[in-house]
Formats: structure tokens, sequence, C-alpha cells
């Protein structure tokens, strides 16, 4: 075949397996296998591709047409223009965690001069604390996650970005030490029912750990909520990345516990998607 035909092919067979993004897919698996680019492809995708190329091709196509995730192929995905190597163990970083980032950000320049002190919490990839410390050299960030595997994605991020994080292997808080200046995170959020209705790259592929928020789809908020005025500094803040109906029950978690200014942002999509707020409280009543 040529790469055009060899190309084609491959969205047929996306399409038909029903695979949303067949197109676009297609033609990223045959950069990744060649490394064309779109330029050189309209001139030289009229020439026969090299039998080991066109198989290891059909090989991805045949693997993507069984809904096993673009990213788990290629094995990196992008997020604040940056490359993040992705694996089983972690959440694909996804744009709309971008706000959670690009809101987390303001504060830490607006507030804290770009010094801040900050904590992700279910740090899957590490993509929200390493983008943070890429875009803010001068900020202190942790990184912490119930799974040992995940952390090691995170590390691996970390020195391919060439970022200094501190790592911590914890159950929640159990495990945290110290007060912050910004506790982020993109918990697990959806309701156990729920995940079974997913698209197959989600509901097979994601770890079901970094997806199910139990029954409600609050669980994980409700321990935020709860645990993190113990580790805010007077001051601090809370950024929550939330599920597009959550808005409601999280501002109410956090304004029960006393945070205040709390405010729900959206994403590109008019979605509700960041939940944040700032606890004034000094560490003497806590």
């Amino acid at each position: 075949m040529t790469y055009q035909e060899a190309n084609q092919e491959g969205k047929i067979i996306l399409t038909e397996h029903g695979v949303e993004d067949a197109t676009v897919d297609a033609w990223l698996l045959m950069e990744f296998v060649t490394g064309m680019s779109r330029t050189r492809f309209f001139v030289d995708g009229i020439f026969q591709m090299q039998p080991e190329e066109e198989e290891r091709y059909f090989k991805l196509i045949e693997k993507r047409a069984e809904r096993i995730p673009l990213q788990h192929l290629t094995g990196v995905q992008e997020f604040m223009g940056l490359e993040f190597l992705v694996n089983e163990h972690v959440l694909i970083p996804r744009q709309d965690t971008e706000l959670l980032v690009l809101e987390a950000e303001k504060q830490i320049r607006r507030s804290f001069g770009g010094c801040a002190d900050v904590l992700d919490m279910c740090t899957g990839s590490g993509c929200i604390a390493v983008s943070l410390k890429v875009r803010n050299p001068q900020i202190q960030c942790t990184a912490a996650d119930v799974s040992a595997k995940a952390l090691e994605m995170a590390r691996k991020n970390a020195e391919k970005m060439q970022t200094d994080l501190r790592f911590v292997q914890t159950d929640m808080f159990s495990g945290i030490t110290g007060t912050y200046d910004m506790i982020v995170s993109n918990p697990p959020y959806i309701p156990t029912k729920v995940i079974e209705s997913l698209e197959a790259e989600v509901r097979l592929y994601d770890p079901f750990s970094a997806l199910d928020g139990k029954e409600d789809g609050l669980y994980f908020y409700k321990i935020l909520a709860k645990e993190s005025p113990r580790f805010l500094k007077k001051g601090g803040g809370i950024y929550l990345e939330i599920g597009h109906d959550q808005s409601a029950p999280v501002e109410a978690l956090l304004k029960e516990v006393g945070f205040e200014e709390i405010r729900t942002e959206k994403d590109l999509a008019g979605l509700d998607r960041v939940v944040c707020g700032v606890y004034n409280k000094s560490e003497e009543v806590k």
C-alpha cells in the first residue's frame, strides 16, 4: 500500500469499529509510526510504505479498533503544551483539566507572588503538579497519590520535564505533613453506577480507582473538604476539578467547613469544571 492508501484503510477500519475520531486517530497513528509531518505526507503519500511500517501501522490500527486508547498506543498525551508519558496505571490527562491549572496559577501569581507551596492530591500522571511547576518554577510542589504505579509515572514525567517535585504515597491525607498555600485535586468523581455507561476507552482502560467517586460521586470531595483545612495556611486556596453537575454540592461541602470566596469556573464548553475557595482561619483555631 501507499501511505495514503494505508491511512485511508486505517480510517475505514476505525470507523467500522465505532471509533469516534477515526480520521484523526488514523492519521496520528500514521504520524507515530512513520514520523511524517502533514506536509511530507501530502507530498510523499503516493509512495509505498516500507513493509515493516505497514505491518506496525495496521497492528496499531487493530488495537485502536479494540478501543484501546490512542494514548496507550503512543504512550503520550499533550497537556498544557507539554508531552506527558501515560500508561494504563494513570488517568489520561484531559483538556478540561487545563482550567484547573490555569485557575490555580492565577492565585499563585496574584496572592503568593509565584512562591506558593502547593499540594496536588490524587496526582495520577502528575500532569497538574508538573505543569504548575514548569510554568511557575519558584513554587514548591508535593504530588500525592495512593497508587505506587501512578507515582512512578508522575516521577518519570517530572524527570522528563526536568522539574523538582516531592512525591508522597498516601491514602488521601493520612501520610501528609506540614501546611500548604494551596491544595489542588482532580479526584475520582464519577458515581460507581455511571462508570458502566462511559465510552469503552474510559470504562475498560482508565484505572477504575481513578474514576470511581463511590455511590454519589462525592466521596473524595467530602474528605478533601473535611481534611484540607488542617493542611492549609491562613489564606490558602483549594482548587478542585468537578463533574458538570457537582458544583452545588461541592461548594456546599467547602462552605460547611469554613471556606470563603467560593466560586465555580466553567470550561470552554460552558460546563461547571472547577470549584475553588479560600480558607482564612488561622492555624491556631483549626
